[in-house]
């Protein structure tokens, strides 16, 4: 796991210092990552979506291709970059079916309306909503459920990755798991969860 990580890391510097080809040896590595990221995102999504997970890593690689620069503290943040750069996509899609179904005639929707319509069920715009606020009030425990839910890690990978204990990491997963079911339920009664 630790050579795989290693490699990992060396074709994102590779590709920092804009060597040839650094992407496409990037790729094949973190391929079946992208896919399970690809997977669990898709699986939230409304009912009848289109893109499936090869799909949208391909539209990741394509995106990716396109950046004039760019700066990778960690493999972490490749991730963290990753995830946006997917949730962003399927919200573009969602916003062009849209467009489609209503013909290119359409009335034009601020951002922020488009982005609900395109985040699916209410659900999701809640637990979404809840992420960013967790971002905001909380960054570390935010970084904690990402690394978790979204890249997958183990906690001792999440450990290594936030650069803290496994205590630290099994108390901010259990926190934030109680924050984050707080804010979807509006249950503001300290009960204890059971992590």
């Amino acid at each position: 796991m630790y050579l795989h990580e290693e490699k990992i890391l060396k074709a994102l510097q590779s590709w920092e210092r804009g060597e040839p080809g650094a992407l496409a040896e990037l790729m094949p590595l973190v391929c079946g990552d992208l896919c399970q990221l690809a997977s669990s995102l898709l699986r939230r999504e409304a009912e009848g979506h289109t893109l499936e997970p090869g799909a949208l890593v391909s539209e990741v690689y394509l995106r990716l291709n396109g950046l004039r620069s760019a700066r990778w503290e960690s493999r972490t943040h490749f991730y963290n970059f990753v995830i946006r750069l997917m949730r962003q996509i399927l919200v573009d899609h969602a916003r062009t079916g849209k467009r489609m179904k209503r013909g290119w005639g359409g009335q034009h929707l601020p951002l922020e309306s488009a982005a609900d319509q395109a985040a699916g069920a209410p659900e999701q715009r809640a637990l979404n909503d809840a992420l960013l606020d967790l971002r905001r009030i909380d960054p570390q425990r935010f970084k904690i459920v990402a690394l978790r839910c979204f890249v997958g890690l183990t906690v001792e990978e999440t450990a290594a990755a936030c650069g803290v204990s496994l205590s630290t990491v099994k108390r901010d997963w259990c926190e934030a798991r109680v924050w984050l079911r707080r804010a979807l339920t509006g249950d503001a009664l300290q009960k204890r969860d059971p992590c």
